[in-house]
């Protein structure tokens, strides 16, 4: 049989020759991300071309196909293909970090490194009428910003006197090199509740699931940028251009009123980036229900007991799938570490473990995805206690599964070694264990979420349990890039002992590993 090769007609409407090619490719510009959407989706269900369908999609065309493929036929994947850039300002850090916590998330936050938070202000949670709780939140974030500005000055000074400028690098960037290191060390005293700002760029669907996520939270404000989050999508998106253009628009009406009316309608008509895709994005009742069975799961078989000692960074045994499933399961409900938590699922036996995993799916809806506790079975799986700065960064890695636990200050907080020569060391502290006084008296307060609104008066230094788990390239991968020299010192540390780990388990495999040594001195002005 004869084979039969196609080809497409070029622009100028003569037919290639033997040796052209028939390919087209083009980049699509000025589509509204719900309407490219529809025009992509269409190469499934149409022979027409991509310019063919942007051509023929209305906005009220585009909603009516995504309303029926989309919400009724469970097509999620079209929202994959809208593309939407939200900028999210004046939100505190900790809600940055629940933003963030999506592995389908490309975005940036500000940095602790490169910026100076003295000035960022701080977010106050709703603390009803407890004036007295109000005050002393107050002045526990006042504290830790002037510990914070003292801090990040005497160890600029310190490492001055200690770092002499090269004759060849200019003052100004040899100080702002200084000040970075510096603040590597005072950003330890920023507390959670510090404003900051973030540029995320999703598709629509990790919109609306990380948009219901935010709506069904344990903190209000995260919940209030749940409801910002699905207004901006829904409602007129920021045009970079709408001055120019209304300019523009001016100069035609003054030559044509018939046509300046047209180029208004057509250059400065409102756009909305996901009327459609994220408008039925609600509260999960699946992840709110199991979130509070699973507390109260934990609560009964983990008790107060105390914590047993555990490494920094703990690299875990295999173990059978269904341990491991209970056990990540009520691992981000408590404060302990993974082998302890083991332990007990390990001595309930078999029909309690079962127990566990069913109530972790009993609310599940048609359309809800497992919680990510049941992304199981990894070779790689690290506890890890670091500090809550340190944890910021390496949230970043979403290649791999990040089980979180909540946020505390039982773990105690980090102590930098140049505090004690930069003089600093008392002052912080003395900042450090107020502010922890101060959190556990916040959490006694008479508000209805006090203990979560406790938690933003943390400071980043506290250290925070996180479970990775990942396979052999990313456990390379992570530990090759955060050892680097340029590093913060926090996680170099958190990185290091990663492959150390891993080398004890796997000897053989520590070889592809193209790690730094943390415990080489590092040159301050080539970070």
């Amino acid at each position: 049989m004869a084979e039969t090769v196609s080809a497409s007609v070029p622009a100028n409407g003569n037919a290639p020759s033997a040796t052209s090619p028939s390919t087209e490719v083009f980049a699509i510009f000025g589509a509204e991300p719900e309407i490219q959407a529809y025009a992509m989706a269409k190469y499934s269900r149409s022979a027409l071309s991509m310019k063919e369908s942007l051509r023929e999609i209305s906005t009220q065309k585009a909603e009516k196909f995504l309303n029926t493929f989309y919400f009724q036929y469970g097509h999620r994947s079209i929202a994959d293909l809208a593309h939407i850039a939200l900028a999210i300002e004046r939100l505190s850090i900790l809600a940055a970090i629940v933003i963030a916590d999506e592995q389908r998330w490309d975005g940036q936050e500000r940095s602790t490194r490169y910026q100076d938070f003295r000035k960022s202000g701080y977010y106050t949670p709703d603390f009803g009428n407890d004036e007295r709780v109000r005050e002393l939140y107050r002045q526990t974030i006042t504290g830790l910003f002037s510990a914070y500005d003292s801090v990040s000055e005497r160890v600029f000074r310190h490492l001055a006197e200690i770092t002499p400028r090269p004759q060849e690098m200019k003052e100004e960037a040899y100080e702002r090199t200084l000040k970075a290191r510096a603040f590597d060390i005072s950003r330890y005293l920023l507390p959670l509740a510090t404003n900051t700002s973030l540029g995320e760029i999703v598709n629509a669907r990790t919109l609306e699931s990380q948009v219901s996520h935010l709506l069904s939270h344990t903190h209000k404000e995260v919940r209030q940028l749940g409801e910002l989050l699905k207004r901006a999508a829904t409602s007129a998106a920021y045009n970079v251009n709408h001055d120019s253009l209304r300019e523009l628009v001016v100069k035609i009406r003054e030559v044509s009123p018939e046509l300046g009316a047209r180029a208004e309608a057509e250059l400065l008509k409102e756009v909305r980036v996901a009327p459609t895709l994220v408008k039925y994005a609600d509260p999960n009742p699946y992840q709110m229900e199991t979130r509070r069975e699973l507390q109260q799961i934990a609560a009964e078989l983990l008790g107060n007991a105390p914590a047993d000692p555990a490494p920094a960074v703990d690299l875990l045994d295999e173990e059978p799938l269904e341990v491991e499933l209970a056990t990540t399961l009520l691992y981000a409900h408590s404060s302990y570490p993974y082998r302890q938590i083991r332990r007990r699922i390990e001595d309930i036996g078999e029909a309690r473990r079962q127990e566990i995993i069913d109530a972790g799916l009993r609310h599940r809806g048609r359309h809800d995805e497992m919680l990510r506790s049941y992304c199981a079975g990894q070779r790689f799986r690290f506890d890890i206690l670091m500090d809550i700065g340190a944890f910021r960064d390496m949230h970043r890695h979403r290649r791999c599964i990040q089980i979180e636990q909540g946020f505390t200050t039982q773990h105690r907080y980090e102590i930098p070694g140049e505090l004690g020569p930069a003089g600093a060391l008392d002052d912080y502290k003395k900042a450090m264990d107020g502010a922890a006084s101060a959190i556990e008296a916040i959490a006694t307060g008479s508000g209805a979420e006090a203990a979560a609104n406790s938690q933003y008066a943390i400071p980043l230094g506290f250290r925070k349990r996180t479970l990775f788990k990942m396979d052999f390239a990313e456990a390379a991968y992570i530990s090759e890039l955060r050892t680097g020299p340029a590093g913060h010192f926090s996680y170099r540390n958190v990185a290091y002992a990663m492959f150390e780990e891993v080398k004890k388990k796997y000897p053989a495999l520590a070889k592809y590993f193209r790690v730094h040594d943390v415990r080489e001195p590092v040159d301050l002005l080539k970070r």
